[in-house]
C-alpha cells in the first residue's frame, strides 16, 4: 500500500502564480454615510503582470446632498455629480470589468461594505471575489522604522508612485497599484510568488510556520496518508524518528501545505508544526486503504498530536463463561476457550448496561463464586427477590440452569427482542407511576443493548469470513478491496480500460494472508473493521467472490429497540 499511479498536478494545486493573477484596483469615494446611494465615485485599474489592462472611472449621482467637508476633502460637489449617472446605472458596468479578478482596496473593508450594499439594494448577487487589503499587507510585510503609518499617502511616497493620492478615485487606485506591485516585490523577495502566499501574508501566519511551507513542496497532489515526523531525544537521550500526527487526504501536498496557513488555527497542531522537521507521505490506491493506513499508523505510533484512536486496544468484551453455572463476566480480552463473547464496548461503563439488561430478563446468578453442581452454599438476597435461580442452593440443576444460559446466549447472538419484551412491564409500571427518571435507567440500558447487538454482528459477521472480495465504482474507476476475517487485505483501482475481474484476481494473488482470529473478534483493530463494513454497506458496492456467511440475524438491527410498547 505505499505506491500507485497518480494524476498530474494542476496549476490550482501548485498555487497561482502572481504574475498571472489578473488583479482590480478600486478606490470608491462617498458622502461619508452608509446610507443608500452614498457612492460618489468609482474609480478601478485591472492590472496583470505589472501591466495595465484597463481603467474604469466615473462620478456617480448620490442622489443626496454631499456634505461640505467632504466636498472640500474630495472636490467633489453637488454641481459637478448633478448630471452623472445614478449607481444602478454605473453598478453593472463596474461588475463586468471587475468580473474574474482579485479585488485590491486600501482598507478593502470600507469600499467592499460599500459594493455589497449596492449589490443587495439593486438586485446583483455579490460575486464574493478574493479580495486583498493593502493596508493589511503592508502591516505584515514593512517594519515600523520603514514607514511611520500604512495611510495610503504615506505608503504611495515609501514606494516613489507614479500618482500622489488626492482623495479622487482614479488617482487614488492608481497609486495603489504602485503600492500593491512595491510589496508584491518585497513579499517576493521573502521567496513568496504564489497568490496563496500572498494572502497568507495578510493573515498574520507566524514566520516559523511559514518557512515550513517547502515540507510540503515535494509531496505527490494525490490521496493517502501523511506523518509529521520529529527527531526527539528518547529515554536514553538520544534522538529518534517519533511520529508526531497522522492524517489522510485526497490530495496530500495541498493538505499538508494547509498546515502552514491560516486556515490551520488550532493551538496543538501549531505546536506540532514548530517541533516537526518533516513530512513522509504514502500514496493510497482507494480512500478506504487510506482510512485504513492511518487507524494502523496511530494505533502503532500512538501519535502525541492525534486526538482520536490513540488506544484502540481499549476494549472490553461480555463473557458468558462455560462453568458448571456459567455467569456474565467482563473481560479485556477473548481466549482460546468454548465461552461465548459479546462486544467489544469502548467503554466498561457500556458493558455494564448491557449487562444489567440482560439481568433484568434472566435470572442468571450475579455472583462471582465458584459453584458445585453437587454442594448447596446459601444464597444471597437477589434470591429472595425473585432476580436469580439460586443455583448455589441447587434449586435448579445444571441442565436447566444450561437451558436458561441457552436463552441468553440466543440473545446475544441471534435475537434481542425476548430482552426488550422482558422490560416492557416494568417500563409500563414506572411510566404508570410517573417515575420517569427510573424509566430511563431502564431504557438506557436496553438502547445500550441494541446498539451493541449490531455492532457486535456488524463485526463478527466479517470475523467470520475468510474472503470478501467487493468492488465499487467511484470517480478514477473500480476501488477494489480484497477482505479476510475483517482485515484489509489488498487494494487495488481499476481504472478506464481496465478489466476489473483481472485487478481483483491480481488482488487477491497478492493480498496479505490473515490468520482467523478467536472468536467473534476480528483480525484486525475494531475501527478498521467498522471502516470496511460502512464501505461495504454502502449502496453500489457489488461483490464479486465470498468465501462465508456475511450476514446479521433477523432479530438484529437499528429497528429492535422500537418494538418496545409502552402503555399498551
Amino acid at each position: 500500500m505505499t505506491s500507485a499511479a497518480f494524476a498530474q498536478p494542476s496549476f490550482e494545486d501548485l498555487g497561482r502564480p502572481l504574475s498571472g493573477v489578473t488583479f482590480c484596483v478600486v478606490d470608491l469615494e462617498t458622502t461619508g454615510s452608509a446610507a443608500e446611494d452614498t457612492i460618489t465615485e468609482f474609480g478601478a485599474v485591472k492590472v496583470r503582470g505589472g501591466e495595465v489592462l484597463g481603467e474604469f472611472q466615473t462620478l456617480v449621482n448620490p442622489n443626496t446632498h454631499i456634505p461640505a467637508l467632504v466636498a472640500v476633502l474630495t472636490g467633489i460637489t453637488d454641481l459637478m455629480v448633478a448630471g452623472a449617472p445614478r449607481l444602478a446605472e454605473v453598478l453593472p458596468s463596474f461588475l463586468e470589468f471587475s468580473a474574474g479578478t482579485v479585488l485590491v482596496a486600501h482598507n478593502a473593508g470600507f469600499d467592499t461594505g460599500f459594493l455589497k450594499r449596492a449589490c443587495v439594494t439593486h438586485g446583483y448577487p455579490w460575486p464574493d471575489p478574493e479580495v486583498i487589503d493593502t493596508v493589511a499587507l503592508a502591516r505584515q510585510v514593512l517594519l515600523r522604522d520603514e514607514v511611520p503609518n500604512v495611510k495610503l499617502a504615506t505608503l504611495a511616497a515609501h514606494f516613489r508612485a507614479g500618482t500622489t493620492p488626492n482623495h479622487r478615485a482614479l488617482a487614488d487606485a492608481r497609486a495603489t497599484v504602485d503600492v500593491l506591485h512595491g510589496l508584491l516585490e518585497r513579499i517576493g523577495n521573502l521567496g513568496a510568488g504564489t497568490l496563496e502566499d500572498l494572502f497568507e501574508f495578510t493573515r498574520r501566519v507566524s514566520p516559523e510556520r511559514r518557512a515550513k511551507r517547502g515540507l510540503a513542496k515535494d509531496l505527490p497532489a494525490a490521496p493517502g496518508i501523511y506523518q509529521f515526523v520529529a527527531d526527539l531525544a528518547g529515554p536514553d537521550g538520544r534522538n529518534r524518528r517519533q511520529v508526531l500526527y497522522v492524517g489522510k487526504s485526497r490530495n496530500l501536498r495541498k493538505r499538508v501545505a494547509s498546515y502552514f496557513t491560516a486556515a490551520e488555527t488550532r493551538p496543538r497542531i501549531d505546536e506540532m508544526v514548530r517541533i516537526a522537521t518533516g513530512v513522509e507521505a504514502t500514496v493510497c490506491r482507494t480512500p478506504l486503504e487510506a482510512d485504513v493506513l492511518e487507524l494502523r499508523l496511530i494505533a502503532a505510533h500512538s501519535p502525541r498530536y492525534n486526538r482520536r484512536s490513540k488506544f484502540p486496544e481499549r476494549q472490553v468484551w461480555l463473557k458468558l463463561t462455560t462453568e458448571p453455572f456459567p455467569r456474565l463476566s467482563i473481560v479485556r480480552t477473548i481466549a482460546a476457550d468454548a465461552a461465548s463473547y459479546f462486544g467489544p464496548f469502548r467503554r466498561r461503563a457500556a458493558a455494564e448496561q448491557t449487562m444489567m439488561a440482560l439481568y433484568e430478563a434472566f435470572p442468571i446468578r450475579q455472583c462471582t463464586s465458584r459453584l458445585s453442581p453437587r454442594r448447596a452454599t446459601s444464597a444471597c438476597a437477589l434470591s429472595g427477590m425473585g432476580r436469580c435461580c439460586a443455583p448455589c442452593e441447587l434449586a435448579v440443576t445444571t441442565a436447566e440452569y444450561a437451558e436458561l444460559t441457552d436463552r441468553v446466549r440466543a440473545c446475544l447472538q441471534l435475537d434481542v427482542r425476548p430482552v426488550l419484551r422482558a422490560a416492557e412491564p416494568r417500563l409500563n409500571q414506572l411510566v404508570l407511576a410517573e417515575r420517569f427518571e427510573d424509566a430511563a435507567v431502564i431504557t438506557d440500558r436496553l438502547e445500550s443493548f441494541t446498539r451493541a447487538a449490531l455492532r457486535h454482528h456488524r463485526l463478527a459477521s466479517l470475523a467470520g469470513c475468510p474472503q470478501i472480495v467487493a468492488a465499487y465504482r467511484a470517480e478514477p474507476g473500480w476501488e477494489i478491496h480484497v477482505i479476510r476475517h475483517g482485515r484489509l487485505a489488498a487494494a487495488a483501482l481499476a481504472r478506464p480500460g481496465e478489466v476489473p475481474q483481472r485487478v481483483a484476481r491480481d488482488a487477491v494473488t497478492t493480498a496479505e494472508w490473515v490468520a482467523r482470529p478467536l472468536g467473534p473478534a476480528p483480525a484486525a483493530i475494531v475501527e478498521e473493521t467498522e471502516r470496511i463494513a460502512d464501505w461495504l454497506e454502502r449502496p453500489g458496492v457489488r461483490l464479486i467472490e465470498i468465501d462465508g456467511d456475511w450476514s446479521w440475524p433477523l432479530g438484529i438491527g437499528p429497528g429492535a429497540s422500537a418494538q418496545i410498547r409502552i402503555g399498551a
